[in-house]
């Protein structure tokens, strides 16, 4: 008896073994979603749209998907990261202006006044914002924008804004590139202030996030072509802003949409009921106290409220936070 061939045959036979086990354990993409109503709307819309002998299949090429990204990808509580952020700006570069120790809404700033911050308005906050972010090249914002992403953290949490990011969201955008699937950030953010990091947080490109803008305009430095930034806002895009910002920079109609708030819903109404075809939109309720925040219709920060109402006429998919995401940040 040969036992070096009945050795060989029994290793081949446990590879085998092995083989077909793994291939008929299917592995779960979103493992940080539980098993419920999202989670096999958001799998059977995939798997309806990319099985070419399905009456909804759509072609690669059309497989557009769009994300908010404040409150949809990241926190945004207490306040939007990106005023953070200008906060921040505003406190480096006091020095050079002594007049903003009595000038508001800077002096709000500097005495960490929150309240009196938020009084100033939507003025205000677009005074601070274009006095931190405007009078430079892009080259040299994006710089100061990788910095401060790498070392800031949340006031209340105690993180680095990266780290609070949503994981199940993280498993999603995966999920539909793996699909086929080309993903969008469209957010009222400043499209500057994302584009230096988005690639290595979400894996979006730069090319592939459209956001709020400020002019920006070309010159001659010491002949060498630059691009200033100038304390002027040129594109908003925010409400009814998104469908235009999509048109844009995009050119084609999202089948698969997510926001978080009524800041969302124009996107989700131009994804969803502008088009033919089986399309999707979904919204993050933020409803878990303990793990993030709860909030919707009586928040002054990603208020949803017409939305919600929005998602439960045309059957858009609702996350409820607290019960379909087993985890909140990675």
């Amino acid at each position: 008896m040969n036992f070096r061939f009945i050795t060989l045959s029994a290793v081949f036979m446990l590879l085998a073994m092995v083989l077909l086990s793994s291939c008929s354990t299917a592995v779960d993409p979103l493992p940080s979603w539980n098993e419920g109503a999202s989670k096999t709307a958001i799998m059977e819309f995939v798997q309806s749209v990319t099985d070419s002998s399905s009456p909804d299949f759509v072609e690669p090429g059309d497989r557009i998907a769009t994300f908010d990204n404040d409150g949809t990808l990241w926190a945004e509580q207490p306040a939007y990261f990106q005023l953070f952020f200008a906060m921040d700006r505003v406190k480096t570069m006091a020095a050079d202006h002594p007049e903003w120790a009595t000038q508001p809404p800077f002096q709000a700033v500097l005495e960490g006044d929150m309240e009196a911050l938020a009084a100033s308005g939507e003025e205000g906050l677009i005074e601070l914002v274009m006095a931190s972010h405007a009078g430079m090249t892009t080259d040299k914002f994006s710089d100061i924008v990788k910095s401060w992403i790498q070392t800031a953290q949340h006031p209340t949490l105690k993180k680095p804004y990266t780290e609070l990011v949503y994981q199940p969201m993280l498993e999603l955008l995966d999920y539909l590139r793996a699909n086929g699937f080309t993903t969008f950030i469209v957010s009222g953010g400043g499209i500057e202030f994302m584009r230096p990091w988005t690639e290595e947080v979400y894996g979006i490109p730069p090319h592939q996030v459209v956001g709020s803008s400020i002019v920006t305009a070309f010159e001659m430095q010491n002949g060498k072509p630059v691009l200033m930034r100038q304390p002027k806002v040129h594109f908003v895009d925010d409400k009814a802003g998104k469908p235009v910002g999509i048109n844009q920079h995009i050119g084609k109609r999202p089948i698969f949409a997510f926001g978080n708030s009524d800041g969302d819903l124009q996107m989700l109404q131009w994804s969803t009921l502008a088009g033919g075809g089986k399309r999707f939109a979904g919204i993050v309720h933020h409803t878990d106290a303990e793990r993030e925040f709860a909030y919707d219709k009586d928040s002054h920060i990603g208020r949803l409220d017409k939305a919600q109402g929005e998602a439960e006429a045309h059957g858009w998919t609702v996350v409820d936070m607290k019960s379909e995401w087993n985890v909140i940040f990675p």
